[in-house]
């Protein structure tokens, strides 16, 4: 049987935890979850960078939270705190799974065994194919909106886009 419903529009976010800008993107991101609900799917990519050592592990820890049902929650309270990831890295990510009830223990032991590795990368490699070079970056109906330089008119330009996608 063929399945005609359409598909929700998905609105790709390439994020990275240590990253003060994308913490800034969360506020919008909450605020599009409310105004869409399920019509819109808001999907956080990997796009862990270079000058920031803790991000790759942050990446791998927030999958972790995602297999133990509580990603989404766990992304914003690292982002909450990505200063803090800079001086402390793993160990506050393990922190912080602490707080929100997560398995810290097994999370540790995903660091350790890298079970997450390869969603990390293929994002990352993904992000990198279509032109990502900096977080936040949003990727919303084919159009590529980067959050780096300035998030200012950002959640504006995505409503229209995922409204026309909608209509």
């Amino acid at each position: 049987m063929n399945d005609t419903r359409p598909t929700r529009p998905v609105l790709d976010v390439w994020c990275e935890l240590q990253c003060p800008d994308c913490d800034r993107a969360m506020a919008d991101l909450r605020a599009l979850r409310e105004r869409y609900g399920d019509a819109l799917e808001i999907r956080l990519r990997h796009f862990p960078l270079d000058k920031h050592r803790h991000s790759y592990a942050a990446a791998q820890a927030a999958e972790e939270a995602y297999a133990q049902g509580r990603g989404d929650e766990y992304a914003g309270a690292v982002l909450a705190r990505a200063g803090e990831l800079g001086k402390r890295g793993e160990e506050l990510l393990l922190e912080v799974a602490r707080e929100l009830g997560l398995d810290a223990e097994e999370m540790d032991t995903a660091l350790i065994d890298g079970r997450h590795l390869l969603i990390v990368d293929a994002d990352q490699a993904e992000g990198r194919a279509i032109g990502v070079t900096g977080t936040p970056t949003y990727v919303i109906g084919g159009e590529r909106l980067d959050g780096g330089k300035s998030q200012e008119g950002l959640r504006e330009r995505i409503e229209e886009i995922a409204d026309r996608l909608l209509a």
